[in-house]
């Protein structure tokens, strides 16, 4: 009996070739968008996941408290001293390791006569720890020992990175590598493969108390924190979370200065990689919402490519209506007939799932190319695809074929032979309209939205920042005694190059997107510090005619190698509740007895963070060896030929040091990438929810067509010309997609309302734009109908009033 079904099943598919071959390229293409969008989100899940004791692992964050103690925000860096007190003050803590990311590292290997055999520039990718992270994670060691890193100038390389430096990993134990042109380590282990799914993306692990990181051994600091400095913790297997994280405030309130009220907390270490704001060492933290939304438009789309397949099948019911009417009379129930559509809609499905998995093999890497991420279709994943397929299905098939099984087996056999049954399904009609409005509504909001969020990415970019931007190159420089003692040759012989504008050393551009460096201050020679942080940016008295920063009051900073003046913007002074900048002039900032200087400008405001924060108060002062890139103004068009010239300069200074640039233009660009992967993925959907919704109207259309094939020949007769007929098939869907846009437009509204609210600087939502998503429906709707409309209008009247 079943295999009859599916004999059966199998011939009705293929005499229907063309109905069954749209019906699997639309579920194929729903199954697909949802297998895509399950793998980028279990990546997106997985992070962390493969730690035995992931849910006894927790990262400090330090909870900042402003003076007020009503705003709140948290950071990832902890202070120097923290990891040593919580040791040896908080037993319920079975292993505690403080880690701290390096950026921007030079680097050369050293041969077996010591000398210099090649050199290297790690952006990131290297940290300093203690071989206790070790026992709280689980990165596996293909040679070595962990307990190499107890002592100093010691480290660890990953493979990949070992094959870099010394061709063969198996040749690199031993061998010594210089940073930074000062600390010689030695290689005591090579670390296995990093996954790719952990914030923890190591190059090279060094010994904790190597170089600057001995003096954090011995550290007291309660108070500054640092964001590349870190703290993780184990927790003994009974121990109570929120017990621990009370008794954890209770001792850094206790070990803090007067007058902080800075506290640190604890956070699972499965959470991390969800908190956008915290951050994380790799910078690859996506929100909740984000994954939301996508499990939102994965479930649209297959909604659609359901409604679809009701729509198609419902329309086919006229060229079927004979058959079920014969099957009938020759002895069929209503519950076989169900069955055997039911089946037709599983060997639909099923061939739509081997057609989707083909797609989503294919558009994988170019979704994982967007989002900057590794996604592949491979035997590591294959298990929970299939477990996903195998629910998606039996789901698709009851969704898809269970409507249409009803309607197709509810034919009076009678009705049915003399294809009377048309005249009697006003409610199925009504049915399908709906199910057209339901697909028009997502298909609207999902063209909006990918609107909405073009937009407020042109806004990022074309939106003035206060100071000049363009032209702009920053390269890192060494930060040692021996790089700072050649900086005043590296300004002077570039400056000579034809093409250079201007030479600034610094300790970052006027604009980042997550500026750590924030401080407090006395301000006038107050006892108390004022009640906000400020950002503290580090520069030579070239920085403000290098990005054109133009002052309100006073002058630029006079020349020196430490702190003696400062420049302070007009929101700094908004917040001490001075309103006339010449009246800062002159006073004094102060952060302890020796670092202190006087108020000489005040600079005009401009964005020193990116869009998604607000302006914030800021200080600009000298200090030599806090500067670690060189901005150079560049005033020519001829960029690669001054850079050339700039590399051999480089060269000439620094041999050891391999020389890296970025223009700034391309590093603001950066801060807006997830937007802009949401951009171009809402692209890719709304097209998608747009083409399978054409395929729904198709299939009204067709319905359409049959069910008033003699309407419109009584009309020809009577004199209509084709546009009458287009006309008369056209209105009804207009009318469809006008409901569907007043439904579309406040959903669509609030969504892009609630997602603009996480930028302090936003786009206001035009009314246009709810216009254009609404045309363009109508104008695709209409494409895909036209086809169906015009072939009716096209028919021959006497064939269409013929009776049989």
């Amino acid at each position: 009996m079943i295999r009859n079904y599916f004999k059966t099943a199998y011939r009705a598919l293929l005499r229907n070739k063309g109905f069954t071959l749209i019906n699997i390229c639309g579920l194929a293409t729903g199954i697909g968008i949802c297998t895509i969008i399950f793998v980028v989100i279990q990546y997106q899940s997985s992070f962390e996941n493969f730690h035995p004791n992931k849910a006894r692992i927790y990262r400090v964050l330090t909870e900042y408290h402003h003076a007020d103690s009503k705003t709140i925000f948290y950071g990832s860096g902890v202070p120097f001293g923290l990891p040593k007190g919580l040791q040896t003050s908080l037993p319920q803590i079975v292993k505690l390791a403080p880690i701290l990311a390096d950026h921007d590292v030079q680097l050369v290997t050293l041969n077996n006569n010591q000398g210099i055999d090649k050199k290297f520039k790690e952006a990131n990718g290297f940290f300093y720890t203690t071989p206790d992270f070790f026992y709280i994670f689980n990165f596996p060691l293909l040679a070595g020992s962990y307990q190499t890193l107890k002592n100093p100038n010691n480290v660890l390389l990953t493979r990949e990175t070992a094959e870099k430096y010394f061709k063969d990993w198996r040749l690199a134990m031993g061998r010594r590598i210089k940073i930074n042109s000062t600390y010689l380590l030695t290689v005591t282990g090579i670390l296995a493969s990093i996954p790719s799914n952990t914030e923890f993306q190591f190059k090279a692990v060094v010994s904790y108390g190597t170089g600057s990181t001995k003096d954090l051994f011995l550290s007291t600091d309660y108070d500054g924190t640092n964001g590349a400095f870190g703290c993780y913790l184990l927790l003994a297997p009974a121990v109570s979370a929120t017990h621990f994280n009370n008794e954890l405030k209770a001792y850094a309130a206790k070990v803090k200065t007067a007058g902080n009220k800075d506290l640190q907390t604890i956070q699972p270490l499965l959470d991390i990689h969800y908190d956008t704001h915290a951050g994380d060492f790799s910078g690859t933290t996506v929100s909740h919402t984000l994954i939301n939304i996508l499990w939102m438009i994965a479930a649209f789309i297959l909604l659609i490519a359901c409604v679809n397949f009701v729509n198609l099948s419902t329309a086919q019911a006229v060229n079927r209506a004979k058959e079920v009417g014969v099957r009938k009379v020759l002895g069929s129930s209503k519950w076989q007939l169900q069955v055997q559509f039911i089946v037709e809609t599983f060997l639909i499905v099923l061939c739509a799932v081997m057609l989707a998995l083909l797609i989503s093999w294919l558009f994988l890497p170019y979704i994982g190319k967007i989002m900057q991420l590794s996604l592949q279709l491979d035997w590591a994943n294959a298990l929970p695809i299939a477990l996903m397929l195998s629910i998606i299905c039996p789901v698709v098939t009851l969704l898809a074929g269970f409507y249409p099984s009803i309607v197709l087996s509810g034919f009076n056999p009678v009705d049915a032979l003399k294809s009377k049954f048309l005249h009697k399904q006003r409610r199925g009609i009504s049915l399908r309209r709906g199910l057209v409005v339901f697909q028009f509504i997502i298909a609207q909001a999902l063209i909006v939205g990918t609107l909405i969020i073009v937009r407020q990415m042109n806004f990022f970019v074309s939106q003035p920042l206060g100071f000049d931007k363009s032209a702009i190159v920053n390269i890192p420089i060494p930060t040692d005694s021996i790089g700072n003692s050649r900086l005043a040759f590296l300004k002077e012989e570039l400056k000579k190059v034809h093409g250079i504008q201007e030479v600034s050393f610094n300790s970052n551009t006027p604009i980042e997107a997550d500026d750590d460096n924030w401080t407090m201050f006395y301000f006038d020679h107050a006892a108390k510090q004022v009640d906000f942080y400020s950002i503290i940016k580090t520069a030579d008295n070239a920085y403000l005619p290098t990005y054109h920063l133009p002052l309100v009051a006073g002058r630029n900073i006079a020349l020196s190698d430490t702190i003696r003046e400062f420049l302070v913007n007009e929101m700094l002074l908004g917040n001490l509740g001075i309103r006339d900048p010449q009246q800062a002039l002159g006073k004094e900032i102060r952060f302890n007895e020796k670092l202190k200087g006087t108020i000489v400008g005040v600079v005009k405001d401009f964005y020193s963070r990116s869009f998604k924060d607000g302006m914030a108060p800021l200080l600009i002062t000298s200090m030599k060896s806090n500067y670690n890139e060189a901005s150079i103004k560049l005033a020519t068009s001829e960029a690669k030929s001054v850079i050339s010239d700039a590399e051999i300069i480089w060269n000439r200074t620094y041999p050891d040091f391999v020389f890296e640039y970025k223009f700034l233009d391309d590093k603001i660009a950066n801060f807006y990438r997830q937007e802009g992967q949401l951009a171009r993925l809402y692209r890719i959907f709304a097209s998608i929810a747009i083409l399978l919704s054409c395929l729904g109207l198709y299939g009204m259309a067709s319905f359409m067509a049959v069910q008033r094939i003699k309407e419109v020949g009584i009309r020809k007769v009577l004199g209509a010309t084709v546009s009458n007929i287009v006309y008369l098939f056209s209105r009804e869907f207009v009318l469809l997609i006008s409901i569907a846009f007043a439904i579309a437009t406040p959903i669509a509204w609030f969504f892009m309302h609630q997602w603009l609210l996480n930028y302090s600087f936003r786009i206001e939502i035009s009314w246009w734009i709810f216009i254009i998503g609404g045309l363009a429906s109508v104008v695709i709707a209409l494409f895909s109908v036209s086809f169906q409309a015009l072939k009716a209008a096209l028919a021959n009247p006497v064939k269409s009033l013929r009776t049989e």
